[in-house]
């Protein structure tokens, strides 16, 4: 006698990524390394995990350019010195915005003169190879400070009263004294 198969409990849905899953899966494994025990199957549904894999994928393959080369034509600026105050204004708010639709967000700029501000994007942050994820829903966050470098600017600016005594319990340095940021901007910033 002939037994009855057994039912498929899958549906298509579940199929599809079930095999997209697989493909996935090959095509990182040129790239495998420890991130892939970040994933664990049993803790996610087959659809998170392929989203996961996706972007995991599309980082590997994305071109690492400089971030003036992420626009067509690549983006220049002019010499600052070229520009009156207006003008650099006008440039700087400008750039600043055309960074934020590549989904380029800065960050502890406060502290910065205009001036400073767009000598740091010309000289630093436009020459930066980065990777450039054309349909990536996370923003790069570039910050205009470097903590470790600089912590006196951190302290007096931009720490929380938690941070600057967890700094000082740390060091045991004196704290240098809050101030005002001197140059409070209002920069375009991804919705939560």
């Amino acid at each position: 006698m002939i037994s009855p198969r057994p039912e498929n409990n899958y549906s298509q849905d579940e199929v599809d990524q079930l095999l997209l899953n697989a493909r996935l899966r090959d095509e990182l494994e040129p790239y495998l390394d420890e991130s892939m025990r970040l994933v664990d199957a049993k803790e996610m549904p087959t659809s998170v995990e392929n989203e996961f894999l996706a972007s995991m994928l599309a980082w590997e393959r994305a071109p690492a350019l400089p971030i003036a080369e992420w626009f067509d034509p690549p983006l220049g600026l002019p010499p600052v010195d070229q520009l009156t105050a207006g003008e650099l204004q006008e440039v700087l708010f400008g750039t600043v915005h055309r960074l934020f639709e590549k989904r380029i967000v800065l960050d502890f700029t406060e502290h910065l003169s205009d001036t400073e501000l767009y000598r740091l994007i010309v000289r630093d942050i436009l020459p930066s190879p980065e990777k450039k994820l054309d349909r990536s829903p996370t923003y790069l966050h570039w910050h205009c400070l470097d903590a470790t470098a600089d912590p006196d600017i951190w302290l007096m600016y931009y720490a929380t009263a938690e941070e600057r005594q967890a700094w000082h319990d740390e060091t045991q340095s004196l704290l240098p004294p809050l101030r005002p940021l001197p140059y409070p901007r209002r920069l375009p910033r991804p919705q939560p």
